[in-house]
């Protein structure tokens, strides 16, 4: 707008300034004209011809000036162009310069994590490099003592050196050998050279391997008491060692396996080596030792390893105490950044062994340093980084702000500015007016939602508080059945107010995604577990399946794919009475590239062999299947994107042709009865689509009447496996683990006529680490199991095949508890309903097997197995856990405010469960008492609406007091002071986003909505201590 206003305006002002030059020029020349025309007459000018070409002319400039007049009002004046180029303009602007300035703020933040990592890079390699001369010159002195060694004890008869002068020339050199605790010295003794060589030193050869299998404390250690080593080619015990290790006289170091692999790799390599780490004899400390052969002086340079064995007289040994010795190191380093260190041995980068270090936690980013000890077998690594964690790049959010509000201020005065050179339109009041109309209306219907919303929670949370309360308490099965029905109903209706906020918010376009790390099967087997009672119950089977190319984590928004299978899912049990409903998640390449093997399969070939509708009808319009769709980028190996197909088939009533249309409008269902048989708001498939659109897929079904249902939706999400760090680090909670390692090595065969199904039996099974074999008959099993060619652990059966045949089944029971190798496998029975199959099995005169009821989950099958095979699983102490919770907030006073009493009961008691010190108010204006400073409070939770004063003008008022008291601080010339800003967390039903916004604006500092729970209260609260 602003290029063209320019233009047009200085059109204006050249049309202006023409006609001025035109009407100036005029006058002059009629002036002239009128004063000299009888001298042109005479000297024959044409002066009245001339006057009239003056006058054309005039009037052919006047005519032009009046088009461009015309044109500057028709094109560029005109009030539609106005409007539509001045909101392109300004976008344009704002967008442009929001991203400059989100560019700066991400450029400078680079900077700054960039020089952190190079600082701690730099603290680490000093660390490191010094640890390492350190070690270098201990192992040059230890090299050095062995050539004394050589010298002054073998090459000297009689020898010069004994354990007197060992250990007082150790003791004296000991300044030299700064890291080393302790240097003795093992000599090489045949076996034929024992008896003689015992008798000689006056004490027996001890073994070593003893004291590390049974590991004994230093106040407990005793030479004397150690066994006589056992006989063998050669001993290596010691003879000379320093009075700090004077107690491993008479050990032979060859006893013990990592002193003999050290010993075996020095006298051939004719190197220092390094051991493991390992506790010390007698101190029982962290350390390693290093070895040097002591060898012959006639043993050549370039002498071979077998030459070097035969010239080994000895070994010379250097204790080093890791823990200790690296700890007076680092003190020496001390740094205004305090760096957190570890060092390991990394020579098994499978599991590497720490030698130095604690869990402490400390910033995210880390740096390796490689340390060289000499030895090239065993590698060592130091790990260093940050105690403390990054503040936050303060210099980047102010530089990045002030540009961006530098730049809306230019562009509000030049669109102003422009602004009033332009007309204002004669229908702008109207507009106007229609305007604040259709806000007011907006305002209006928010806060109706609001107030239902608020009405509504407000008891719930009463009810759904007090419910969680007294399941802690003791309560029968029964009791607990009863409270446990009540919660469940007040979620349901919970969750039927989150459904219609929901479709407000989609019809506001305030509905958005989060983007975090999540375990697809997890949900999954979580969405199993609320269905699982209502499936037994109507002896419908219920199973997931997850294709093995589907990534383990994904990034997106758990909660709601969760809510999309949920709402599936729901519909599905509602219309189905018998036979299945079957969830699959594949990727969509995986589909399309099955669909040629597909389209010959048969259509009762499924779960429960019931027909059902062809899923493939409800995706052949969906983009990600055509050739013009996104399936090239999703399926690209460089690409981070995963495109997931989801399809939830049942047999239920399928949906009549003439109400298939209305299937995802919102509050619509297929009739009357419908609604009075099951229920329901009619929104939750509307809802779906907006969340799969929003997820960037499509949805889609098919539907045939009397034969069952299938949908199907696509879903893009970002593959877990690809993040950085930082996102890995956020821990996803509640995630059964996918393989234990109780199971791995066993095997699991499958007894199931159905493909489909011993698919989905062995999809739950491989997810706990064991091989599985499918069959279909008992026979075949029976042959397998008796062949011992595959060791069975595990047998499954499904009902179907246990049932057609009793005599069958006892004759499998009866031959496989006589099989000859190993132990008998396990048995185990598949079932929709385990009443059925007691009622089926009462009259088999044989031992009944494990029965397993379905729908199949991780958690739920491996409990079952672990109970049946006797592998003991993870065990939970109920006191221990409790104790533990009321130790997270202990020492906290936390302040509740909140005018229904039944709500301060509810926060008192969930934050009283953490062991928080809780003092509860009833208005604004004593809170307002409570938190004048100074006070003892660490945090307060304010309800929003409350008569007299509401949280918002309290929470100001609040503010006010703290800026006053901060002042005054100020003004103070002393220092370290700390500023009053006690954490104020709202605590309201209403859950519209313009609440959140205005909680933030009266300086609250987070946001719990109702109804909460204790978990939810002491997540929010935890974060600002």
């Amino acid at each position: 707008m602003s290029l063209f206003h320019v233009v047009g305006f200085g059109l204006k002002v050249g049309h202006l300034l023409l006609v001025l030059c035109c009407w100036v020029v005029s006058v002059v020349y009629h002036n002239w004209f009128i004063s000299s025309g009888i001298m042109d007459t005479k000297m024959g000018f044409p002066g009245a011809g001339g006057g009239k070409m003056w006058h054309k002319w005039w009037e052919k400039i006047s005519g032009q000036g009046c088009k461009i007049h015309q044109l500057y009002y028709q094109y560029i004046g005109s009030k539609k162009v106005k409007r539509a180029l001045g909101r392109k303009f300004l976008l344009t602007w704002v967008v442009g310069w929001t991203i400059v300035s989100l560019w700066i703020f991400c450029y400078m933040s680079l900077q700054g994590t960039e020089k952190r990592k190079e600082t701690l890079a730099s603290m680490c390699d000093e660390r490191a490099r010094v640890l390492q001369d350190q070690f270098n010159v201990s192992m040059n002195h230890i090299q050095a003592m062995s050539i004394l060694i050589s010298t002054f004890h073998h090459a000297t008869n009689p020898s010069a050196i004994d354990q007197k002068i060992f250990a007082r020339y150790t003791e004296r050199t000991a300044f030299e050998r700064p890291l080393i605790s302790g240097v003795a010295y093992a000599v090489r003794v045949l076996h034929s050279e024992r008896e003689q060589f015992e008798e000689q030193q006056g004490w027996t050869i001890k073994r070593m391997d003893t004291l590390e299998q049974n590991p004994v404390h230093k106040d407990d250690y005793a030479p004397e008491a150690l066994e006589p080593s056992p006989v063998h080619e050669e001993y290596a015990p010691v003879i000379f060692a320093q009075d700090t290790i004077a107690h491993v006289i008479s050990v032979n170091v060859l006893s013990g396996k990592e002193d003999r692999d050290n010993v075996l790799r020095a006298r051939e390599s004719g190197k220092g080596v390094l051991t493991a780490p390992f506790r010390l004899l007698k101190t029982n400390r962290l350390g390693v030792i290093l070895t040097f052969a002591v060898y012959k002086r006639d043993l050549p340079s370039n002498a071979t390893p077998n030459e070097r064995i035969q010239a080994t007289n000895g070994y010379l040994g250097g204790v080093f105490d890791v823990e200790s010795l690296v700890e007076k190191l680092l003190q020496q380093l001390s740094s205004k950044q305090t760096v957190i260190v570890n060092v390991y041995d990394t020579t098994n980068h499978t599991h590497p062994i720490a030698m130095y270090g604690s869990n402490e936690s400390g910033d995210v980013f880390h740096h390796v340093s490689t340390l060289n000890f000499g030895d090239p077998f065993r590698k060592h690594e130091m790990h260093c980084r940050f105690k403390q964690k990054p503040t936050w790049p303060w210099l980047a959010i102010t530089t990045s702000i002030g540009i961006l509000v530098i730049a809306l201020l230019v562009g509000h005065i030049f669109h102003a500015t422009v602004n009033r050179i332009a007309k204002v339109e004669d229908d702008y009041r109207e507009m106007m007016e229609l305007k604040k109309r259709a806000e007011a209306a907006d305002i209006a219907k928010s806060q109706f939602l609001a107030t239902v919303s608020h009405e509504i929670r407000t008891p719930m949370n009463g009810v759904l508080g007090m419910m969680h309360m007294l399941m802690d308490t003791d309560l029968d099965v029964t009791q607990q059945e009863y409270v446990r029905t009540a919660q469940e109903s007040g979620k349901a209706l919970v969750l039927l107010i989150n459904e219609v906020l929901d479709q407000a918010k989609i019809e506001f376009g305030k509905l958005e995604l989060e983007a975090v790390l999540f375990d697809i099967r997890a949900i999954l087997d979580d969405v199993l577990s609320l269905f699982s009672e209502k499936s037994q119950g109507k002896g419908v089977e219920l199973a997931v399946y997850v294709s093995d190319q589907v990534p383990e984590l994904l990034i997106g928004d758990p909660g709601r794919f969760r809510q999309i299978i949920t709402n599936l899912m729901g519909n599905s049990m509602k219309f189905t009475e018998k036979g299945h409903i079957f969830v699959t998640i594949q990727l969509v390449e995986e589909v399309v590239h099955s669909i040629e093997v597909d389209e010959e399969s048969n259509s009762e070939n499924t779960l429960s062999g019931s027909p059902v509708a062809d899923s493939r009808q409800s995706w052949e319009a969906f983009k990600a299947f055509s050739q013009k769709g996104p399936l090239g980028s999703f399926s690209s190996p460089s690409s981070n994107l995963v495109n997931l197909i989801v399809s939830v088939e049942d047999t239920g009533e399928g949906i009549p042709p003439e109400a298939q249309p209305l299937v995802f409008t919102p509050f619509m269902q297929v009739g009357s009865s419908i609604s009075r048989k099951h229920g329901g708001t009619g929104i939750g498939l509307s809802i779906s689509k907006c969340l799969v659109g929003l997820m960037n897929g499509e949805i889609g079904f098919v539907s045939l009447p009397k034969i069952g249902s299938t949908f199907t939706f696509t879903a893009v999400f970002t593959n877990g496996h690809h993040s950085s760090n930082e996102s890995k680090i956020q821990q996803i909670n509640n995630q059964p683990q996918s393989a234990s390692s109780e199971f791995e090595g066993k095997t699991a065969l499958i007894i199931d006529p159905r493909p489909i199904r011993a698919k989905v039996s062995r999809y739950h099974i491989r997810r706990l680490g064991i091989h599985v074999e499918m069959i279909s008959d008992l026979d075949q099993g029976l042959s397998i199991i008796s062949n011992g060619n595959i060791v069975i652990n595990i047998v499954l059966i499904e009902q179907e095949v246990w049932d057609r045949d009793l005599g069958l089944s006892s004759h499998f029971v009866n031959n496989t508890m006589k099989v000859d190798r190993g132990v008998p496998p396990k048995l185990f029975i598949l079932v929709n309903s385990s009443s059925s199959f007691k009622a089926s099995s009462e009259d088999l005169g044989v031992h009944n097997p494990t029965v397993i009821t379905k729908p199949l989950r991780a958690s739920m099958l491996a409990a079952s197995l672990q109970r049946a095979l006797g592998v003991p699983g993870p065990s939970r102490n109920s006191k221990l856990q409790s104790s533990f919770l009321r130790q997270l907030l202990r020492g906290r006073k936390i302040l509740i405010v909140d005018d229904n009493s039944v709500n301060r009961v509810v926060a008192d008691g969930a934050l009283k469960k953490y062991g928080a010190d809780v003092v509860c108010v009833s208005s604004g204006k004593d809170a307002i008492s409570s938190l004048k400073p100074p006070h003892q409070f660490d945090a307060c939770f304010m309800d929003i609406q409350m008569p007299e004063m509401d949280g918002f003008e309290a929470t100001k008022r609040i503010r006010e007091m703290e800026a006053s008291v901060n002042r005054e601080v100020s003004m103070d010339d002393s220092e370290n002071i700390t500023k009053w800003h006690v954490p104020i967390l709202a605590m309201t039903a209403d859950v519209i986003q313009a609440t959140h916004d205005e909680c933030t604006r009266y300086g609250m500092d987070g946001y719990v909505s109702k109804p909460f729970e204790a978990e939810q209260l002491y997540r929010e609260v935890s974060r600002f201590f």
